[in-house]
């Protein structure tokens, strides 16, 4: 499975930065035959310590994590949405992946100038989501003259299409997100259709900087703002300075330089869960002594299509699935105790796979 997140934001407010820490953590490309090779495109992999402990379980000889791409959208300027500093291109971009993450500067530093002049995270925000508003106004719009001849001649599907439209239209001029427009499940297949930019998943990566003047550090009424406007939905704190500095230092050191600097967490990978979490994805585990593997589905997933992860072969065949949860498979002790003591169950088609399953398919 290959899902993205696109990194958006306006210009210098550290997105190629945050984009090449990421890619330290890039995984091997020929564990996943996928992925198109692209200088704007890291295959980043997801941190899960599962995942190491249940290598060692298995004494195995390769361990390979799941991994997410993330891609690096160029800086988008007020009025991208008429064609502004190539902006068709770069929303074009942004229609293409499966989410968002938009970069938003949270700090004062009078060496890193700001496209406004001045730092405003609330307005900077409202500057992209116009922009995403405005492109998808438009698109819809155009939507709408060509549904309307079809409803008025009595054609069922585009008197619902129209239906839905006229509600996502109303929604976007009174400057809301597609997504936050109220709409039943049959309505919301209809949406999809359109690749709207704001019916996309989006969370806030705020960015902070080592030594500078941080919002959230100093009670700065921007930051109360800013979370007054976030609220109920997804962001991060992140250093992207900090992470893109330690991306090449040894994992003995990065712990000792973290505390020098008071960067304690580890900024990338909370991100990257995040998006994970964003993507509403969850991770099963297939395991021996060859390899022990992390595989991603969209929460919800039924045995089979999480079997069509690994091949196409595991779906179409599909009997059953030896599924033990991972944590009660390290208790065991190994696999064969798990076995005895009846705590490897089969699974059917009907089965919802779990995050953190270690599964087996009979086919």
């Amino acid at each position: 499975m290959s899902l993205s997140i696109g990194i958006v934001g306006l210009p210098n407010v550290g997105k190629s930065t945050l984009f090449t820490a990421l890619t330290k953590k890039s995984v091997a490309i020929e564990n996943f035959p996928f992925c198109t090779i692209d200088p704007s495109v890291g295959l980043v992999r997801v941190p899960d310590n599962r995942l190491q402990k249940l290598g060692e379980f298995s004494h195995s000889e390769k361990v390979i994590p799941t991994a997410i791409e993330f891609v690096d959208i160029a800086g988008l300027v007020e009025g991208a949405a008429q064609g502004e500093g190539l902006g068709n291109k770069f929303l074009s971009h942004i229609r293409e992946v499966d989410a968002i993450a938009h970069v938003v500067r949270i700090f004062d530093d009078s060496n890193v100038t700001h496209v406004h002049g001045d730092v405003d995270p609330c307005r900077d925000i409202e500057v992209i989501n116009l922009e995403l508003i405005f492109a998808d106004l438009s698109t819809v719009t155009k939507r709408l003259e060509n549904v309307v001849r079809d409803s008025r001649a009595g054609k069922k599907e585009a008197i619902a299409e129209e239906e839905v439209l006229n509600k996502i239209k109303q929604s976007l001029e009174i400057g809301k997100f597609a997504a936050e427009t109220s709409l039943p499940s049959k309505e919301v297949e209809i949406v999809k259709q359109l690749q709207l930019l704001t019916f996309k998943p989006v969370m806030y990566i705020l960015n902070k900087k080592c030594d500078g003047f941080n919002f959230d550090e100093q009670n700065d009424p921007r930051y109360e703002k800013l979370l007054d406007l976030l609220h109920g939905k997804k962001s991060v704190l992140v250093d992207v300075g900090i992470e893109h500095e330690l991306r090449d230092t040894h994992v003995d050191e990065k712990q000792t330089l973290r505390r020098e600097f008071g960067v304690l967490d580890n900024g990338i990978d909370a991100l990257i869960r995040a998006g994970y979490s964003l993507l509403d994805l969850i991770t099963f585990f297939t395991t021996g002594e060859k390899e022990t593997r992390a595989w991603t589905v969209t929460r919800g997933a039924t045995a089979p299509e999480a079997g069509a992860a690994i091949h196409s072969d595991f779906q179409d065949k599909f009997i059953r699935a030896q599924t033990i949860s991972w944590d009660t498979l390290l208790d065991s002790g190994s696999i064969a105790k798990a076995r005895e003591g009846g705590l490897i169950r089969a699974e059917g088609k009907e089965y919802i796979v779990r995050d953190g399953d270690v599964m087996e398919f009979l086919i």
